[in-house]
């Protein structure tokens, strides 16, 4: 079994402040995550310098991944580390991660550029069931859209700024190796958790 945050920001994100080399440093000396997925807003550059960073550390593992702002709501791709082309649907961001062995989350569905009740209509992999900077109402919709849609649910920190960082994880049942992780979230190998810290932001 392996800890993952799913879902973390880079200051290569136009919204976050995050140094790759704080990441690297933090999770190299996290008594319990050592996996994360780098998923910048429509760039993949955060993940490249966070990969670069961690090649010195044999214990971390580093999934590549990005927030996609497509037109009808935010999606996840994990285990492609590349943009897909425009326009960006919901449909034609799915073809182009399946077409690579990607796999599609939507992460916080009833936050701001959530996909809602909508993220039933597409064959997406699995819904972002805890966020770390969303409230346990809104985690908790999440969580009975993931139910309804017979789907795995996930957990990520979401974080922008250092203080948000490992707030919430995923735990994988998978070794420390991407593919594996991305076949164990598929199958629903998961459960998701949070740390003692407060996810209440």
């Amino acid at each position: 079994m392996i800890r993952v945050d799913l879902h973390v920001h880079t200051m290569y994100s136009f919204d976050a402040s995050i140094h790759p080399k704080t990441i690297v440093d933090q999770l190299y000396a996290h008594p319990l995550i050592k996996a994360i997925a780098i998923t910048d807003h429509n760039t993949v550059e955060g993940y490249y310098k966070v990969r670069k960073l961690a090649s010195a550390y044999q214990d971390i593992l580093i999934i590549p991944g990005v927030e996609v702002s497509a037109v009808e709501g935010d999606l996840i791709v994990l285990g492609v580390a590349e943009l897909p082309p425009t326009p960006w649907t919901v449909e034609n961001v799915i073809d182009f991660a399946r077409e690579r062995g990607g796999v599609v989350a939507v992460p916080h569905p009833y936050r701001a550029y959530g996909l809602g009740d909508s993220a039933k209509n597409y064959d997406v992999d699995a819904i972002e069931i805890l966020n770390g900077r969303a409230g346990p109402h809104i985690n908790k919709l999440a969580e009975n859209l993931a139910k309804a849609a017979n789907l795995p649910g996930v957990a990520g920190s979401d974080a922008h700024r250092v203080s948000q960082l490992w707030t919430a994880y995923t735990e994988v049942q998978a070794s420390s190796d991407t593919d594996e992780i991305l076949k164990a979230v598929r199958k629903g190998l998961v459960r998701v958790a949070s740390t003692r810290k407060s996810i209440h932001f």
